[in-house]
């Protein structure tokens, strides 16, 4: 029975996505606001992230796009009066921030109940002390460690507990702040790290090498227990469970293991009142059946979003009912209609998770794997066997590899090294050991993966020297015995694989139809099961779908009535692609539904909303690969698909669709290959008179040289088809060019390099707009607050501008229709604009939906993709009457960084996106804005003293008026060697510090970070010279390690010092979304 009390409820969200805390908690935060409304209660979210889903119109009721800290949560309960507050939906950060405000007492003064877990038993979990006296008030096992508060003791407890140990922060989010040491130097370092981002820090022994095993499981008020899920680690313990290859549910525990832990992490959940759902993290070690507790969590986390699609079984929305207080008897399940909530679910088939890492885009980054996670987004695949899913999830990752088998080879000189020591690519490594002649004993001994995984991978090998072997002494594959053929595609093959496994020479593309036409030709054909959710003891209702080649019939009924419209999604989230292409989907189902066509939706992205079984009508959690779309697309017999709205990844699919019929709504195939091409997207903007800055493509050192000499330094290198960046870099002198076009040679082989004209000191704005038929129907123009060489996905935007010329707008409106209407564009379209004193060039254009589109969407409260969608469904639409240049309020866009995550990468931003996430906020001016979005990212405001280094002549005196400001507002300005002087010179006082290359000068700017005496840094690099980046690099590492303040843009520090200098947070109006008119 639920309680009625409760009318009103706030809803922590967890604000930009970061590494170790991404989107998986946007739909646990979703399904929580879906239960809610459910109920008929009036929800309110605070939530900066303005590209999620959660924050769209029509799921909470009122959303605030504030940060998610006590100060300014604190004013919304004041503002909001909610009878009830929930804090387990918004990952570490709303916990971390719920239980400052209970401790504040700011609950009980507004009198708000805590739904769900109570906050002390949140304490008991967090705080290491109280929770191991917890469990040993149980006779649970625990693992020897000690909390200490200063680095002494730390040194002490380590030797009391024997090297090796690991040292963690508390209350961190995967595992942030922590890592293995096996002696006292490499303690010291890394415990001066953790307290910088925590006053506790935990010394624990090392059982490296045991199994990770983890159970889900939930409780309701009445004491009722189920577990939902369990899964297990294939890398042993020592690397943080976000950063390893999950296996649902686990395969190589026994079935009494299996109830031991079961029983177990059912005790601790009673025993410390968790109401809702929860984690339990386990090391076992199945020698001596020995098990001790890792850690309890005591929120959703990210493996309960792994959990619930795993299962079908939707742990958040069971967990928001359970904290209204309902039982788990009262509720159904929503996923199969029929069976309680109170069952277990159990699978037939087996999940496979694997992490997506970036680590190529960040200069000297370490890529050894640890107890920190560095993994930024995650993949899920689903199969009848280990083998099947592992390959599926390898090619889902979208790293460039095909499978477990059959990818270019990795160049690695020490494989018993690399097999010891993770990095990212380690899975692969173990395919190249195999190769070269390594047994499953051997592999096993260096990695210390269970046998079991590696005899499966094993297999998979084998199968592909029995391929290899029978094109030895055969040519044709219609010779191919179909046994083999259906052995490798049950094992997970790709075509593509069998076609390099079987020595096809030619176009790899052509391989892979040619495979195709052959398999269909004998019948060896996937079929489409349903994930029912309850192992077949009861009829499931989903439609929740994915393929496989271990089984005879399919499970679905296909009424071959051409009214479906399939969706493709945006893959893996990573740098450049995350959730704003979620949103983008979504809301393009919503309105294929809402206009009465069949959704169906292709996704394989466990932390995602778009990949939520009741978000559209059927839901096919399988790869994008153009063998799998076409699987599928042979089944469903659409209407229409749609690829505008998922990124990248749908986009490069385009042509070859195309080539096979596939009818693609809105634009053309060939459109979108006219814009992706830059040559001939560059010969259209010649044709109709337009400019851009000069380029050429080029094969050849002597043509750069030369076309070099022509416009002169710096210049912008990159290869063609690419999503943010890659590769992709400003060169500017001989030596930086000559390294960099080594690294672009490796990009594409196909496409030559493109070497551009770089103009400095010009200013990015970006146009996102929708056509139907080459007529520009809605649009929205933003500007960005740095200067053009900072890559648009880690700028600073605002919306509408507010710093442009009308010449200005007035062209680029101009330009975007005649672009449009050259394209023929229907759907929607974003174009990149340089202006410098009115002169405008085009940097490029994308014929899909953008980052920027939630962003202009929301603040201008139109929606593009709406509009968009009903363009690409042949819908007539109105031109919506709203101008951006009426709005009465400004709305920036700040990014999120993870560099604290990235171990010893240089955190500088570039023409190479870095950031993870972003947050979107709205003020009544750009101050006001600016103050809000830089503290959701996690900037603070100075209390005192300030460093700066700035650059070139020209950024010291971009400086110069912030330098004025920060003065006169009476802060203590510390700067180094030639800013010291310009702003002696200039007339601001200031004290002159000494960089690390001049070691007997005092005082050192190093020291006076480690003593925490600086409260933010201004770090602006000259340029890409060796000492340069020592004296700079050593400054800004060490900022981001002691977690201080760190800003590398002199315009977007000049912003944010105006801000804080001419406002406090007490200045900031606490209006919610709908207050903005």
């Amino acid at each position: 029975m639920k309680e009625n009390t409760i009318k009103k409820v706030l809803l922590l969200g967890s604000g930009a996505l970061k590494i170790g805390e991404a989107g998986e908690f946007d739909y646990s935060g979703s399904q929580a606001l879906k239960a809610l409304k459910e109920e008929g209660i009036y929800t309110v979210l605070i939530n900066p992230n303005i590209a999620t889903v959660q924050t769209s119109e029509g799921v909470a009721d009122q959303i605030y796009f504030l940060p998610v800290t006590p100060y300014f949560v604190e004013k919304v309960i004041e503002k909001e009066r909610p009878d009830g507050i929930m804090l387990a939906f918004g990952g570490q950060t709303a916990l971390n921030c719920g239980v400052a405000l209970y401790k504040d007492k700011v609950f009980e003064k507004y009198n708000v109940r805590v739904l769900g877990t109570p906050v002390q038993a949140i304490i008991d979990t967090e705080d290491r002390e109280i929770f191991v006296r917890k469990l040993n008030e149980i006779d649970v096992k625990t693992i020897q460690s000690e909390a200490v508060e200063n680095a002494a003791d730390a040194r002490r407890a380590a030797r009391e507990l024997g090297y090796p140990v690991i040292v963690r922060a508390a209350y961190a989010l995967g595992g942030l702040g922590s890592g293995f040491c096996d002696n006292e130097e490499e303690l010291n370092v890394l415990v001066e790290k953790a307290f910088s981002f925590s006053p506790q820090v935990l010394v624990e022994k090392s059982l490296r090498g045991w199994k990770e095993v983890e159970y889900e499981v939930v409780r309701d008020r009445f004491d009722n227990c189920i577990t939902v899920c369990n899964m297990e680690n294939f890398d042993p313990l020592g690397i943080h469970t976000g950063e390893s290859i999950v296996i649902a549910p686990s395969q190589t525990l026994s079935n009494t293991d299996y109830h031991k832990l079961r029983e177990l992490a059912i005790r601790i959940i009673r025993h410390i009142g968790i109401v809702g759902e929860c984690n339990v993290q386990y090391a076992y070690d199945p020698e001596s059946e020995d098990y001790r507790v890792i850690e309890v969590n005591a929120r959703l986390s990210r493996s309960s979003a792994l959990a619930s699609k795993a299962t079908g079984y939707p742990l958040a929305f069971v967990a928001a009912k359970l904290g209204l207080g309902y039982g788990l008897f009262d509720l159904k399940n929503s996923v199969t209609k029929t069976t309680s909530a109170f069952f277990e679910p159990a699978l037939d088939y087996v999940v496979c998770k694997i992490p997506r890492w970036d680590l190529g885009k960040f200069h000297g980054v370490d890529k050894e794997l640890g107890s920190s996670m560095k993994s930024v987004g995650e993949v899920m695949a689903i199969g009848r066997t280990f083998e099947e899913a592992i390959q599926k999830g390898l090619r889902m990752i979208g790293q460039g590899m095909h499978g477990f088998v059959e990818n270019k080879e990795l160049v690695i000189p020490d494989i018993d090294k690399a097999l010891r020591e993770p990095t990212d690519k380690r899975i692969f490594v173990i395919s190249k050991a195999f190769r070269a002649g390594y047994t499953v004993d051997q592999v096993h001994e260096l990695t210390k993966i269970d046998k079991w995984f590696l005899e499966k991978l094993m297999n998979i090998m084998r199968t592909s020297k029995e391929l290899e072997q029978w094109s030895k002494n055969h040519k044709q594959i219609t010779d191919l015995p179909v046994e083999l053929l259906r052995k490798a595609k049950i094992q997970g093959f790709s075509d593509f694989q069998i076609a390099r496994a079987i020595g096809y020479e030619g176009d790899m593309e052509e391989g892979i139809l040619y495979v195709r036409n052959y398999r269909k030709s004998v019948g060896v054909l996937p079929v489409v099961k349903q994930i029912d959710t309850l192992a077949a003891e009861y009829p499931a209702q989903t439609n929740y779908l994915y393929l496989t080649y271990s089984g005879i019939a399919n499970d679905v009924h296909y009424l071959g009535d051409r009214k479906s419209i399939v969706v493709l999604g945006s893959g893996a989230y990573r740098i450049g692609s995350s959730v704003e292409f979620d949103w983008c989907g979504v809301q393009a189902l919503n309105t294929i539904r809402k206009e009465g066509y069949r959704s169906v939706m292709i996704n394989y992205n466990p932390e995602t909303v778009s990949t939520d079984y009741d978000m559209c009508d059927r839901l096919y959690f399988d790869e994008l690969t153009f063998e799998r779309v076409m699987d599928i697309l042979e089944l469903e017999n659409p209407h229409g698909v749609i690829v505008s709205t998922g990124g990248q990844i749908p986009n490069n699919l385009a042509l070859r669709l195309d080539a096979q019929n596939v009818p693609i709504l809105g634009t053309s195939a060939k459109s979108i290959d006219n814009a992706e091409d830059r040559d001939k997207f560059s010969a259209m903007l010649d044709r109709i008179g337009v400019d851009q800055p000069e380029w050429s493509a080029l094969t050849s050192l002597e043509d750069i040289n030369a076309f070099v000499d022509k416009v002169g330094f710096p210049v912008l290198v990159r290869p063609s088809y690419v999503l943010s960046g890659a590769a992709m870099n400003v060169c500017s002198n001989q030596e930086e060019l000559e390294r960099f076009l080594q690294l672009a040679a490796n990009v594409s082989k196909k496409h030559p390099v493109v070497v551009s004209q770089f103009i400095e000191h010009a200013k990015e704005v970006e146009m996102d707009a929708v056509a139907q038929n080459g007529e520009i129907i809605a649009y929205a123009i933003s500007e960005h607050i740095e200067f053009a060489g900072v890559h648009s996905g880690d700028a600073t935007i605002q919306f509408p501008p507010q710093k442009l010329y009308v010449e200005t707008v007035r062209r680029i409106k101009r330009i975007s229709r005649e672009i449009a209407r050259e394209l023929n564009i229907s759907g929607p379209f974003n174009i990149q604009y340089l202006a410098k004193d009115n002169d405008i060039k085009v940097i490029e254009c994308n014929l899909r939906a953008s980052r920027s589109f939630p962003f202009v969407s929301k603040v201008l409260k139109l929606n593009f993709i709406e509009l968009a969608t009903k363009v690409m469904l042949g819908i007539p639409v109105q031109k919506p009457d709203k101008n951006l240049f009426d709005l009465d309020y400004v709305g920036i866009k700040a990014s999120q960084f993870s560099f604290n995550r990235l171990q010893k990468a240089d955190p500088v931003l570039g023409v190479d996106m870095a950031s993870t996430g972003e947050v979107g906020c709205i003020g009544s001016d750009t101050s006001c804005a600016i103050l809000k979005a830089m503290l959701s990212v996690g900037y603070r405001i100075p209390q005192k003293n300030i460093l700066l280094s700035t650059g070139t002549p020209k950024q010291k005196v971009d400086m110069l008026s912030a330098a004025r400001m920060l003065q006169k507002k009476g802060y203590k300005i510390f700067a180094t060697g030639g800013s010291s002087n310009f702003l002696t010179d200039n007339g601001v006082e200031n004290t002159r510090v000494y960089w690390p290359s001049e070691p007997d000068k005092q005082p050192q700017a190093l020291d006076m970070l480690h003593k925490k005496e600086i409260d933010m840094v201004v770090n602006i690099p000259k340029n890409l010279t060796a000492g340069e980046l020592d004296n700079g690099y050593k400054i800004r590492r060490a900022a981001i390690d002691l977690n201080i303040p760190l800003i590398t843009n002199a315009r977007l520090a000049s912003a944010f010092i105006n801000a804080f200098c001419t406002m406090t947070p007490d200045d900031l109006a606490i209006k919610s979304w709908e207050e903005y008119k």
